[in-house]
């Protein structure tokens, strides 16, 4: 059966843009309406049926959050993206929190709407096709190197069948440990790009100060010690796919640059002004909560609502441990066939206390614990003995209870334990913060607070 033409409903004021983006969309094989107003717009849903709606933010009577509004209490699954100047982006991420799918700023070129409405339209396919996951589920995902047997961990690859095709960007959420790096290069293997670069970096194991030169790339004495020109991750994975893993822990800085490039799909080396252009689809991951990184400042709300078009959440270990059995044989056979080791089977009873673990770690620390048991099993079946799990307190204490010292307050403690990692990575904040538990910018945050210096961040 030949596909629906999609149908768009275009709201501009201002009768020579409506026209052009009319005249543009039709050229482009869709169907398009363009009226005026959001008054007009609104008794057009009664009677005719769209796929989309572009409209702009400034209109004349109802504005564009209004319209907005109730075009949701109408059709809460219709996408809207709003058109909107610079001066007026605030307004924009406030219409993204009231249900806008996306917008784009003014002045822009067709071509770059023409993207925004095919994702969209992508995006929303995605979304009709997840009201019936429940159903899909009685079809078995199978993806390379993903062992997923279980229900929870079954969704999520439906969701990743469903969002690979398209070229919507997708934020990867979940503890650390649990597969995000192989759920991402599944997405690019599914995906048309499949023939393209997959580029993974890790915002946390770089130093803040070289992160922006490491994705955007520099030219020759751009810095001290740029002896030559480097193009960054991003160019290296044009007509691919880039995987940021840590987003929660980019600087603001570059936060910014990150917009841009997604925004306009641009950006400047350091060092240089000639612009390049890149076609790339970024997937994301975080283990922070980046809404609570929004209430703390250290996170930028149009950055996020950027990158969170297709959301997929990847439940820990200890809450699909029916996959344990399949996970552990999947590693059993990878390391004894690495190894040359004789090891063919488990034991009942060292499985079991492989399922009684609640995995701090998840399939990561899973991963390693098969791999010591392979590597130091003498017989050809793993069993409780091969077994060595973690069962420390994650935190131990010196002392019987959790006293602060004497004549000390939580503040001045809190200074202390700072100063104190801080020490020890060398004024390396990276690792400082990662020796505290806190994120990098989370560790800014309390240095300014407590009114100490901040350290220019030390390479390692």
């Amino acid at each position: 059966m030949k596909p629906q033409t999609p149908s768009i409903l275009i709201v501009e004021d201002e009768q020579k843009l409506r026209r052009i983006i009319e005249l543009q969309l039709t050229d482009e094989h869709f169907l398009a309406r363009a009226v005026p107003d959001a008054e007009t717009a609104l008794s057009l849903l009664h009677t005719e049926h769209f796929d989309l709606i572009v409209t702009d933010f400034k209109l004349p009577g109802m504005n564009g959050l209004e319209f907005l509004q109730a075009v949701k209490r109408f059709d809460a699954a219709l996408p809207v993206v709003i058109m909107t100047a610079y001066g007026t982006v605030e307004s924009a991420v406030d219409a993204m929190k009231a249900g806008a799918s996306d917008y784009i700023l003014k002045p822009f070129s067709l071509i770059e709407l023409l993207i925004i409405i095919q994702k969209e339209l992508d995006s929303r396919h995605l979304r009709d096709e997840n009201r019936s996951l429940r159903e899909a589920l009685g079809q078995r995902y199978e993806y390379e190197n993903i062992v997923a047997r279980s229900e929870k961990m079954q969704a999520v690859l439906a969701l990743v069948e469903r969002a690979a095709p398209t070229n919507s960007t997708v934020l990867l959420g979940g503890e650390s440990g649990v597969g995000k790096d192989l759920i991402a290069r599944a997405i690019h293997t599914h995906s048309h790009r499949a023939s393209g670069p997959f580029v993974k970096i890790n915002s946390t194991a770089i130093p803040e100060n070289l992160l922006e030169s490491e994705l955007f790339g520099y030219e020759k004495g751009a810095f001290s010690g740029a002896s030559t020109s480097k193009p960054g991750k991003f160019e290296m994975a044009d007509k691919g796919t880039l995987f940021l893993d840590e987003i929660g822990d980019v600087p603001a800085a570059t936060q910014v640059k990150l917009l841009r490039v997604i925004q306009e799909r641009e950006f400047e080396r350091l060092g240089s002004t000639k612009t390049i252009k890149v076609d790339v689809r970024l997937v994301a991951a975080t283990n922070r909560d980046l809404r609570a990184a929004l209430e703390e400042g250290t996170f930028r709300e149009d950055l996020y609502y950027r990158l969170n078009v297709v959301a997929i959440d990847i439940p820990p270990l200890r809450d699909h441990k029916e996959d344990i059995p399949a996970l552990a044989n999947f590693f059993l056979e990878k390391f004894a066939r690495d190894s040359g080791k004789p090891v063919r089977t488990i034991t009942p009873q060292a499985m079991k206390l492989l399922m009684d673990f609640h995995w701090p770690g998840n399939v990561r620390e899973l991963q390693n614990v098969l791999e010591r048991g392979v590597t130091l099993s003498a017989d050809a079946a793993l069993d409780v003995a091969d077994i060595h799990l973690d069962t420390a307190p994650s935190r131990p204490h010196a002392g019987p209870s959790l006293v602060l010292p004497e004549g000390t307050t939580l503040e001045q403690w809190e200074e202390q334990m700072i100063r104190e990692a801080l020490r020890l990575a060398g004024g390396n904040k990276s690792q400082a913060a990662r020796a505290l538990g806190l994120s990098r910018n989370a560790l800014r945050y309390r240095l300014s607070k407590m009114g100490l210096p901040d350290p220019p961040e030390k390479e390692m």
